[in-house]
């Protein structure tokens, strides 16, 4: 019997070890490539990062979505624009996800082609010309946001279906007295009324005579667009506006969508 160290034993030992060593070192290696090939596939795909929903705003205030684009999110478009706190804090880069994302979008388009239409042209009542109007979507209650990166960029989304379809309503006003309205339903005094057709605040020189008209106009135009309405502050400020009733109403909101007084101004 040859000694295990004899040269022809040693041949077969250093044959036998090396090659088994080098077939871990060829699985290592494979190993190593489809890793580097999964991390470098998944920096070059988009990234989605996620932190848990928070809630934000009052939970006996209101709160304001005001859109102005659309981005893809999960495969499907959403509305993309401002939310507005009950205090006046605002939050960019926000997406509108699940329940009415759809119908924001159109009610949104919808009010850029009339704006497109009618800014610039004269309000026959008044002389003034006409102002952009600016949809957008009133919250009661606090909102859950989920932020989310997208590929480097944060976004805020609002978890729309989680909230109760009875704490969402639609509205129309000029674009800059927004973050207005909302403080003003927020303002403890503040109360909704109907103007007439026969009122003098039609005549008003002024943006509040030309939104009443306009809003009247733009009804025309939108299925669900009801003009004519203002809110009425204790200090005397008024901001006229409109309703959207493709969000469909509830009686949380009623003292705004349908308002039981008639406003009269004293002069």
């Amino acid at each position: 019997m040859r000694g295990l160290f004899e040269p022809q034993c040693l041949i077969v030992f250093v044959c036998v070890f090396f090659g088994g060593v080098m077939g871990v070192l060829k699985y290592v290696i494979v190993g190593v490539v489809v890793v580097v090939v999964v991390v470098a596939a998944l920096t070059l795909l988009p990234t989605l990062h996620r932190v848990p929903v928070q809630y934000v705003g009052s939970p006996s205030g209101y709160e304001a979505f005001v859109p102005s684009g659309t981005i893809n999110y999960n495969g499907h478009t959403d509305p993309t624009g401002t939310l507005i706190l009950s205090n006046g804090n605002t939050i960019q880069n926000v997406v509108w996800d699940g329940q009415y994302a759809n119908t924001i979008i159109q009610n949104h388009e919808q009010i850029v082609q009339l704006n497109n239409q009618f800014v610039g042209q004269t309000d026959p009542v008044n002389n003034q010309p006409y102002v952009p109007l600016q949809d957008f979507y009133v919250i009661k209650g606090q909102i859950p946001i989920e932020q989310v990166t997208i590929n480097g960029q944060t976004y805020y989304v609002i978890e729309a279906s989680s909230i109760n379809p009875a704490n969402i309503a639609g509205f129309y006003t000029y674009q800059g007295w927004v973050p207005n309205f909302v403080v003003a339903m927020n303002t403890p005094g503040t109360y909704a009324a109907v103007v007439p057709g026969n009122s003098p605040v039609y005549d008003w020189a002024n943006v509040t005579g030309t939104l009443v008209y306009e809003t009247h106009l733009y009804q025309d135009y939108i299925r669900g667009f009801f003009g004519g309405a203002v809110l009425v502050q204790s200090n005397g400020t008024i901001i006229s506006y409109g309703i959207n009733t493709n969000i469909p109403t509830s009686a949380y909101f009623s003292n705004f969508t349908a308002p039981s007084q008639v406003y009269n101004p004293s002069s």
